[in-house]
């Protein structure tokens, strides 16, 4: 009895989700600047065209890659049942990890809204979830843009500082230009304001609880 040839091995089929997680792949390898479809469709063993049988141009495609990242939250395992703050903060962390996870794409993230169903229906759960426990609609939905805004300005704040610290030199403890801010600077050493931050946000939106708009 002869041999059956081994099975060819499978290639994975082309569709939305697929193609926008290998281009954030790329991205994060070759950096934003550095994209072309020429590297995606290298990435994806596929014709440098094929995308645009699934994506309408490389705006769409973007669009794609930020859902994408947006999946890489899982946000289902946020602890809803916890109090608002703890989820809330558990909700920054759990952004701010995915977004360091991808450095290159955050300016993708940072400038499109999300409106994949997932992004939609989880978006529901959390403004339920805050007005469940007396935040008015319209601050419940601030309290969300004004969080996930915190985080990603952090993140690209943290990203432009890292990169001038390596361009600039720190001025000696002893020279004319060590002043206030420098010295200050000193003091922080590598630490982050992330938490000081987050804090001052949580306890900040604690005062909206059970507030009356006001309809004057």
């Amino acid at each position: 009895m002869s041999k059956s040839a081994p099975k060819p091995p499978t290639r994975t089929a082309l569709n939305r989700d697929y193609i926008a997680a290998v281009a954030l792949t790329v991205i994060d390898t070759a950096g934003l600047d550095g994209f072309t479809m020429r590297k995606l469709g290298a990435a994806l063993g596929a014709d440098p065209m094929a995308a645009y049988r699934h994506f309408t141009d490389q705006q769409d495609l973007f669009d794609g890659i930020a859902a994408a990242m947006f999946d890489e939250l899982e946000m289902e395992t946020l602890p809803w049942q916890e109090d608002w703050p703890e989820l809330m903060g558990a909700y920054a962390h759990r952004l701010r990890s995915t977004l360091r996870r991808h450095p290159n794409a955050v300016p993708i993230f940072a400038t499109r809204p999300v409106r994949s169903a997932a992004a939609i229906e989880t978006g529901n759960w959390m403004l339920e979830r805050l007005q469940g426990v007396g935040f008015p609609p319209a601050v419940a939905l601030q309290f969300a843009r004004c969080l996930r805004e915190y985080v990603v300005g952090h993140i690209l704040s943290h990203t432009m500082a890292a990169v001038a610290a390596q361009r600039s030199r720190k001025p000696a403890p002893d020279s004319a230009t060590y002043n206030t801010l420098a010295a200050a600077a000193d003091a922080a050493g590598d630490s982050d304001h992330f938490e000081i931050g987050l804090t001052a946000m949580l306890d900040g939106f604690g005062k909206h609880l059970g507030e009356t708009p006001d309809r004057t």
